[in-house]
């Protein structure tokens, strides 16, 4: 059985691209988790419908969040336990898994192999795959471990041990997966101004939202100031972290700015301050919440929109056009504002196929957002007057922002979606987690490269 699992491997890694196999192995993983979430032993009472059950195995797979039925009350613990491990899949990669269990089996890893393990993880280096692969599940083993501990004991305060232990758990996964499924309807709004569970999850998105390689940077240079040598971050490490800080503070302070009179209004002081913090972080790609977003202000939810739209970072758990990407296009603003020719982060130059990347992510993701934005307002408003819309659009440019950043924030229009709308949620979910120029490759043809090069001629613009 091993042998012939293992040529089943050989020969799908030798048919297909890496990327194709990436999203080729998400598929399979959705497809499966939507059989086991339609069987009677998963859902209380009636079955789950085909849709709902395709969509919750995207949301979970796709680490979004976004949920049709609620998991705590309508999901049995045989389907909260399949949503918990389509969780962990997905946040870690599919492939992840495969390879690390045949480095276990002393099979080793092939060349191709190794750059599937590259473009999951975002991780260029063809040093040690087998470390590498080895320190994303201790990594996240350890961290996840110590979340669920944190978690219990703040749980344990209001409900029995047991209980505590399994929601301790479920939410330490979906907190460092940044995936967001929460076994309370409310999610943490109960849980407000509670400054050890806040910070426990904060701690936890921020983690699976830096990204392995940063991970293993940050470990790397902690063990080497412990030996008294030098200590020397990468420049993605510096990016990464410079840009992460940046978006919290920038939206904390944006939270409490816009939402001071609203929801924020009579609180303590210290739950306002948690709030704000909590609703910046999750706001990227985790999908938690405190605050009610049905309630908060046109303002906010246009902030939190541009938060989940950058999302989370390179290799991680999350999506988004990711923050190195965001860096990298500012970094060019500012070198073409200053007439530079090259761009340049932390006294060091971005090599051009970095920045043209770059500036393609945001531009096909600013396109496909659009393009979902303008069919969630053709399948779920039609041919009304805006008039009678009743703030639609912002609400749908919501849903299918947070569908592609894979946050799972929703103002409470996802139960709503009609059928197409939420087979057309299910789509973008996928897109983004799989990235779409990963998507692109994986469906793309080869073309060699061009040998001509057209005349030039200048033109205005500005």
């Amino acid at each position: 059985m091993r042998l012939t699992s293992v040529s089943i491997a050989g020969a799908l890694e030798r048919a297909l691209h890496p990327t194709q196999l990436l999203v080729l192995s998400f598929g399979t993983a959705i497809l499966v988790g939507a059989a086991l979430l339609m069987t009677p032993w998963a859902a209380v009472g009636s079955r789950l419908e085909l849709v709902d059950a395709l969509f919750t195995a995207t949301s979970a797979t796709c680490v979004t969040g976004l949920v049709v039925v609620d998991t705590g009350r309508d999901l049995t613990w045989f389907g909260q336990g399949v949503v918990l491990a389509l969780v962990q899949l997905g946040g870690l990669g599919i492939m992840t898994y495969s390879s690390v269990f045949l480095v276990m089996a002393g099979g080793g890893l092939s060349f191709r192999g190794e750059a599937l393990i590259q473009e999951t993880l975002g991780r260029k280096d063809r040093t040690t795959p087998e470390r590498l692969v080895r320190s994303v599940f201790v990594f996240t083993l350890t961290i996840e471990a110590v979340g669920a501990a944190v978690l219990t004991a703040a749980f344990a305060r209001t409900m029995p041990l047991g209980q505590a232990l399994y929601s301790g758990v479920f939410h330490s996964v979906s907190a460092f997966c940044n995936a967001g499924f929460s076994l309370f309807t409310t999610s943490f709004v109960d849980y407000r101004g509670d400054w050890v569970l806040n910070t426990t999850v904060m701690g936890l998105i921020v983690a699976g939202g830096l990204g392995f390689t940063v991970l293993q940077d940050l470990a790397d240079a902690w063990s080497g100031r412990r030996a008294g040598q030098a200590v020397r971050l990468q420049l993605h490490t510096k990016v990464v972290l410079g840009t992460t800080a940046f978006l919290i503070g920038i939206g904390a302070v944006g939270v409490w700015a816009f939402e001071a009179r609203n929801a924020l209004a009579g609180l303590p002081w210290y739950e306002q301050l948690a709030a704000a913090l909590f609703q910046s972080v999750t706001a990227r790609t985790a999908g938690f919440n405190t605050l009610d977003y049905a309630t908060l202000t046109n303002t906010t939810l246009f902030l939190s929109i541009l938060l989940m739209f950058v999302g989370a970072s390179p290799g991680s758990c999350g999506g988004g056009i990711k923050t190195s990407t965001l860096a990298v296009v500012a970094g060019l603003f500012r070198a073409r504002v200053l007439a530079r020719r090259q761009v340049s982060l932390f006294r060091r130059t971005v090599p051009e196929g970095t920045v043209a990347r770059s500036v393609a992510i945001l531009m096909a993701s600013f396109a496909f957002v659009t393009l979902v934005t303008f069919a969630l307002l053709a399948t779920e408003v039609g041919p009304v007057p805006h008039t009678a819309g009743g703030g639609r659009f912002l609400e749908l440019f919501f849903e299918a922002v947070s569908a592609f950043g894979t946050v799972g924030l929703s103002t409470g229009t996802t139960p709503t979606l009609s059928t197409a709308g939420r087979l057309l949620l299910v789509g973008v979910m996928f897109v983004g987690r799989v990235g779409p120029l990963t998507l692109a490759m994986a469906v793309g043809r080869k073309r060699e490269a061009g040998v001509f090069q057209y005349a030039e001629e200048d033109l205005m613009v500005g």
